[in-house]
């Protein structure tokens, strides 16, 4: 089944590279079996995963040594950690598989010691490396648990994609002739090998951008929507530019809740007229939406003075307004879907409202 012959969206988790650098006691995945177990009891029916491509393609059997992702953040391994891709990516699916969770492929292309990503140096190289790793999926019997492949989280965001955008050079942008060749042959690349599958590469933009023509090769839009970035309820130069930092948590802390509980039917407004605009977007290409971040902070964790309850209030609402479009095929309803944070993890009620939700919207493509 096409993401666009769905009756109803998918409700799907944010698990990035936590599903494997968080497996020490308790990081949350250690055991693999009863964090889907509590998925599953919490409505969601997909995840989103990092399939690390790049250590598959270089390496598959080899144990990569990977320093933090973050500095201030819940998501991966808080200090430096060591890990096998295979054959713990194909045993990962085949749990999910077991329980009718359906997997979406991406990737952060984890830094390594060795910079193993720097040998991505074309399109060509990047299909490659996701050709290897569907090669392993595949000999393992389990294409079909996969729902889409992301070929690279947020292109083209140098924090994700060094080997196009050199974080000490200008950005060269998504919608540029050099971004949208990239999109295109990449992806082209891959579906020559694996041509039932449908592929994006995901992005994080705001309203202004939607709306352009989608590189060619694109079977899906994955906008990563959030208050932050697709209104003006957060600027980077007036509230701090470096979101993973001690000095941001200060500032969420300090600012984040009031700032949206001093206009709340406003901020809701500017977020569904976001979300309207994403839906409209779709509507003109004729491509389904699948949103795997979302909708309040990017940034948020089990901390001194942070609350959960008025971040779920904007969750819930995100949702609900996405899901009531017919145009997204698959919804997450947080950044914070995992059970490294707790706070929202053990609200197992609010969870299934959520999906419930989800699964009584309609795909009206």
């Amino acid at each position: 089944m096409t993401l666009a012959d769905r009756d109803s969206p998918l409700a799907i988790a944010m698990w990035d590279f936590s599903w494997l650098e968080r497996r020490y006691p308790g990081g949350g995945y250690e055991d693999w079996d009863r964090a889907l177990d509590e998925l599953v009891e919490r409505g969601y029916d997909a995840v989103r995963i990092d399939a690390y491509p790049h250590f598959v393609g270089t390496d598959p059997d080899r144990e990569w040594t990977l320093p933090p992702a973050f500095d201030a953040c819940d998501w991966g391994a808080p200090a430096t950690c060591r890990v096998e891709v295979t054959p713990a990516l194909t045993e990962f699916i085949g749990v999910c598989a077991d329980r009718d969770v359906a997997v979406a492929l991406s990737s952060w292309f984890r830094e390594d010691e060795s910079r193993a990503r720097m040998g991505i140096r074309t399109p060509a190289d990047l299909a490659s490396v996701w050709v290897d790793t569907l090669d392993r999926i595949a000999d393992a019997g389990l294409l079909d648990a996969v729902c889409w492949v992301d070929l690279c989280n947020e292109f083209p965001l140098h924090q994700w994609a060094p080997y196009f955008n050199d974080p000490d050079e200008p950005s060269t942008p998504r919608d540029s002739p050099a971004g949208r060749r990239w999109i295109n042959e990449s992806i082209a690349g891959v579906r020559e090998a694996y041509p039932n599958q449908e592929y994006c590469l995901s992005e994080t933009v705001g309203p202004d951008t939607w709306g352009r023509e989608p590189a060619d090769e694109m079977d899906l839009l994955e906008p990563h929507v959030w208050l932050m970035n697709a209104t003006d309820y957060y600027d980077f130069e007036r509230d701090g530019g470096d979101i993973d930092s001690d000095r941001h948590y200060e500032w969420v802390v300090d600012e984040a809740e009031d700032r949206y509980r001093n206009e709340p039917d406003y901020w809701q407004s500017e977020l569904g007229a976001a979300i309207d605009a994403a839906a409209e977007w779709s509507r003109e290409t004729g491509l389904p939406l699948a949103t795997t971040e979302s909708w309040a902070l990017i940034h948020y964790k089990d901390w001194p003075g942070l609350d959960w309850e008025w971040l779920k209030e904007v969750c819930a609402f995100g949702t609900r307004r996405a899901a009531e479009t017919g145009r997204w095929t698959a919804i997450s309803t947080s950044n914070f879907c995992g059970p490294q944070f707790e706070g929202m993890w053990a609200d197992v009620e609010w969870h299934r409202e959520r999906t419930d939700a989800i699964g009584a919207a309609s795909v009206d493509l």
